[in-house]
């Protein structure tokens, strides 16, 4: 019995029954609070460049494109003009996107990342992006959205309930990703 005791394969045992055992009973619990296709949104509110303080429960009649991006990251970079196309295609109809940084402020440094604030107003203007960019200097976004880099995107139906959600850089304006938009707005 003793030899038992000391032997790592038996506490190997112990702890992998242990993890499954609370992988079980705890499944309810992370399942009710994943942020994946069907979750209703978390709500958020960020100032935007141009526009104010937007509140994405505002647009609960609009279709929202969510994109959460740096300035210093080169994926974001090259995805956004795509978003500028996607936007362009639908303009005029009940389509938005919230472009919502997680730099830190203009010029400061993110103690997290390591990465310094960019300028957001030189972004958009060098990117010639006309919709929203909303800041989130704190980066609550990536928690409340459960992200796991940027860039990462969530589309949302009209109604808040989110659609499809991108994590790293896509080409929004393919027939793919237009055909869907289209679908939601339709209805």
């Amino acid at each position: 019995m003793n030899r038992l005791v000391r032997s790592p394969y038996l506490w190997l045992i112990i702890g992998v029954v242990a993890v499954v055992t609370y992988a079980w009973t705890a499944r309810d619990r992370y399942r009710e609070s994943a942020i994946l296709a069907g979750a209703q949104a978390p709500d958020f509110s960020f100032p935007s460049l141009t526009r104010g303080e937007l509140r994405l429960s505002d647009f609960e009649d609009h279709v929202v494109l969510v994109n959460i991006w740096a300035t210093w990251c080169l994926p974001c970079r090259e995805e956004m003009p795509s978003m500028e196309r996607l936007y362009e295609a639908f303009e005029g109809e009940d389509f938005e996107i919230f472009a919502v940084s997680v730099d830190a402020p203009f010029g400061q440094v993110d103690e997290s990342s390591g990465y310094e604030g960019g300028d957001l107003a030189a972004f958009a203007h060098e990117y010639e992006l006309s919709f929203p960019i909303l800041h989130d200097p704190t980066g609550g976004i990536r928690q409340m959205y459960q992200t796991t880099g940027v860039p990462e995107s969530f589309v949302i139906a009209k109604g808040g309930v989110i659609w499809k959600k991108v994590a790293g850089p896509t080409e929004w304006d393919l027939p793919v990703n237009k055909e869907l938009i289209r679908r939601l707005l339709d209805g």
